[in-house]
């Protein structure tokens, strides 16, 4: 009976676990501060991949602008394919074997049709679809002139529809250039 209501050593015990309580705690609180930094590290990341994306979108637009002229491109370096005007000025039943895939394969140049060499990133874009727009290129100004005048007139409050030649489905991939998982992919429709 004595040794069962002996208290000696409880105190060591109680120390014991309160150091393993906080031992535990300490971990997880660096398991959570080391994850943590993981995580922000790999949307920085992530956020500077969406941007080098969105480089290679503003390049696609100025190609776009300039019907594939390769003027505006002096400044950065820049492969473009020898087929896009195709892609540019007939809707996509008429390419023929021409790629519309949205697969785009860094390593293989005849999945994209420009790429763009920016500081640490490359983007690689593709039209992949082009749709006749609600005219055709050769439409604008229109002949009917309304109260404005024109080849036709047939009265006041005529409508006339903003020009949109064709509709663009556009794929754009950016990866950085010293570690392949750094990537971001953007669809987008663009009208011109």
């Amino acid at each position: 009976m004595k040794t069962l209501r002996n208290e000696k050593g409880f105190a060591l015990l109680f120390v014991l676990i309160l150091a393993a309580i906080a031992l535990f705690m300490t971990l997880g609180m660096l398991f959570m501060v080391g994850r943590g930094s993981f995580v922000s590290g790999q949307q920085k990341r992530y956020r500077t991949a969406v941007e080098a994306s969105r480089g290679g979108v503003e390049a696609m637009l100025q190609l776009i602008g300039s019907r594939a002229g390769n003027s505006l491109y002096s400044s950065m370096t820049t492969n473009i394919a020898a087929n896009i005007s195709i892609k540019l000025n007939n809707t996509t039943d008429t390419w023929g074997t021409l790629d519309n895939s949205i697969v785009i394969i860094p390593g293989d140049n005849t999945t994209y049709d420009m790429k763009v060499d920016l500081v640490t990133y490359t983007a690689y874009t593709k039209i992949v679809d082009t749709v006749q727009g609600n005219s055709g290129a050769d439409s604008w100004p229109p002949l009917v002139g309304g109260c404005t005048g024109g080849a036709v007139t047939t009265g006041c409050g005529e409508f006339f529809p903003v020009s949109i030649p064709y509709l663009y489905t556009i794929e754009v991939l950016a990866q950085s250039t010293t570690n392949s998982t750094e990537r971001s992919k953007i669809s987008i429709l663009y009208q011109y």
